[in-house]
């Protein structure tokens, strides 16, 4: 054999992508953005590039050197830490380098052998990849069903599970943008004695009192952890799980992806806190964000679309190639977005992902709407 031969089921792997309209390649940026999840338009903020340049004149490392249980251990992850647990008003907050690995980190280490994980069928895949690798059994319930959710875990302790569960679910999901029944979920979890694990990264910096999510009302209870990106939203990398205090000491003493990886930059850990002042001195960002939601709702309804009430508005096209042929033409008048197709979303769903930023205006998104209306009836 060849060596190019070893290389054939990958080539032939990629052709049937290719096929079904699903071969992903890498764009850069380009157009006005609605694509990106800079919510706030933090990323570019004076801000929080002055908090970085001020940080770096002051001596603080780009790097962190090490994991922060050797000498990673910077006191800017510290005072990060501190900040968004008092931010979110959970007993505790660890930093992780971003928000996949930290919903991995959560569910390879806290459920237990024995322990039951239910996930929402259309959470984040990093979500379902922990799970997959933990040690719990796992199950998945319809989509923000609180019902579904409860029959399976009574169909669980019928069949004999004596472990604890683990509700798992997205507070505002990336694709559909939907909110999540959190007080249906809650009121589960408090009856089965379960665990409630809230992935906040869409929600965070964008919905609650100050921006601090869409469960802020739960945060600090025994039974809760969240998880906040701090690349979304607040406009830097990294994410935060906010938890009660044993669960993190024992995150720092079990969690494999948290002991063995090097820390965040603290760096990002300076942009976060900054990112943290702004959502509690400037609300009118996200005043602004929720009048171009509403536009776009109102918008996206005259095109006989279904409003979802946040920033993040799914034009459902269903064929793959189609939506990759509407991606191309609005990329081609200026607009980046994007088609997404299966597997990040169910087969058959293949959607235009629009997503609302404070880097555009009103006139953006009108303009965004005319052109969809044009390349929708081509």
């Amino acid at each position: 054999m060849n060596g190019r031969a070893l290389l054939d089921r990958y080539e032939a792997s990629l052709r049937g992508l290719a096929r079904k309209s699903r071969l992903r390649a890498l764009s850069g940026r380009a157009g006005l953005d609605f694509a990106s999840n800079d919510y706030l338009g933090l990323a570019g903020s004076k801000r929080l590039t002055d908090s970085v340049a001020t940080a770096l004149a002051n001596g603080t490392p780009v790097g962190a050197t090490g994991s922060r249980l050797l000498r990673g251990n910077d006191p800017e992850h510290e005072a990060l830490e501190a900040k968004a647990a008092r931010f979110f008003g959970a007993e505790r907050a660890l930093f992780f380098g971003g928000g996949y690995v930290a919903n991995f980190a959560v569910l390879t280490t806290l459920p237990q052998k024995g322990d039951l994980i239910v996930l929402d069928e259309l959470i984040h895949a990093s979500a379902h990849e922990g799970a997959r690798a933990g040690r719990a059994e796992v199950v998945e319930a319809s989509h923000n069903d609180a019902n579904a959710v409860a029959d399976a875990i009574s169909a669980w302790r019928t069949k004999g599970g004596t472990g604890r569960p683990w509700i798992v679910a997205e507070s505002l999901y990336s694709m559909d943008g939907d909110r999540a029944p959190l007080d249906e979920l809650m009121a589960v979890a408090d009856r089965h004695d379960a665990f409630l694990f809230v992935d906040e990264a869409h929600a965070t910096g964008v919905h609650g009192p100050d921006g601090r999510g869409l469960a802020h009302h739960l945060e600090g209870r025994d039974n809760v952890v969240v998880l906040h990106t701090c690349g979304k939203a607040l406009g830097g990398s990294g994410a935060l799980i906010t938890a009660p205090a044993v669960l993190c000491d024992y995150i720092v003493n079990r969690c494999r992806p948290f002991i063995y990886a090097t820390a965040p930059s603290p760096l990002m850990a300076v942009a976060a806190m900054e990112a943290l002042d702004i959502l509690a001195d400037e609300p009118e960002r996200r005043e602004q964000l929720a009048g171009l939601v509403a536009l776009a709702g109102k918008r996206a309804q005259a095109l006989g679309f279904k409003p979802s009430g946040s920033q993040i508005l799914p034009i459902i096209v269903g064929d793959n190639g189609r939506a990759v042929a509407l991606a191309e033409g609005l990329q081609a008048r200026g607009f980046d977005v994007r088609g997404i197709r299966p597997p990040t979303v169910p087969e058959g769903t293949a959607r235009l992902r629009i997503s609302l930023t404070l880097n555009i205006g009103e006139d953006d998104v009108s303009a965004l709407f005319n052109a969809l209306a044009e390349e929708w009836d081509r």
